[in-house]
């Protein structure tokens, strides 16, 4: 198979493996991730075919979605076997995947190459701004949390287990991720998208906490 070929069959896997997903995890989010990766990556000098398979395939092996332990992408890596994809190349792709997810404030997340800051970037854009904020009330309903509880302060993870034992109410992720992306993207595109989805969410938080106390 060629490469468009590939796609294309990845395309389809991920459609019918995401189509009924509700966390925020779904196949829109990750066309969209995909669609924003081959909008950075063609101002960096990059593999846009390694950028867009691991785009299609970076939420299959996700610790949010499966419950695992493992960062190691064992799906993906299967279906880029089935695909006929080359050792070399599979191996760039699924560590492109590793380098993608958010581990806690306190923790690094560091990248590999141009390929991985690019999807890496592309994955956080899509947890920001409007679409963030969306995503993450979304994220929170699935995992029955409360949306706001005064009591209950945000939490500045130092490591990736205590990140994802974290049971906290909705707003709290807000400061304990989300306003911290910004200052974590890789490319001069993505630092500049940013700028604007992050001043939306603060504006969303400023009218948020002004309901919340009733003074608007």
């Amino acid at each position: 198979m060629n490469t468009q070929e590939i796609i294309q069959k990845t395309e389809l896997y991920i459609l019918a493996e995401f189509s009924s997903e509700g966390s925020g995890h779904d196949w829109f989010h990750i066309n969209r991730v995909r669609n924003m990766a081959l909008r950075i990556g063609q101002n960096e000098e990059c593999d846009l075919f390694r950028i867009e398979m691991a785009a299609l395939l970076h939420d299959l092996d996700d610790w949010k979605l499966t419950d695992s332990d493992s960062h190691y992408p064992i799906k993906a890596g299967r279906w880029l076997d089935k695909m006929g994809v080359s050792e070399e190349v599979s191996s760039q792709i699924l560590r492109i995947i590793e380098d993608v997810s958010y581990m806690g404030a306190g923790t690094d997340t560091p990248v590999r190459s141009i390929e991985a800051s690019v999807v890496q970037d592309a994955d956080r854009l899509d947890a920001i701004g409007a679409l963030g904020i969306a995503r993450t009330f979304a994220y929170g309903g699935h995992k029955n949390r409360l949306i706001y509880d005064p009591s209950i302060p945000p939490v500045m993870h130092n490591d990736f287990q205590s990140y994802k034992a974290s049971t906290a109410p909705t707003i709290n992720h807000f400061y304990e991720k989300l306003l911290l992306l910004k200052d974590r993207m890789n490319t001069q595109t993505a630092r500049i998208i940013a700028q604007e989805r992050h001043q939306f969410m603060q504006d969303y938080l400023t009218r948020f906490f002004e309901e919340w106390e009733a003074t608007k």
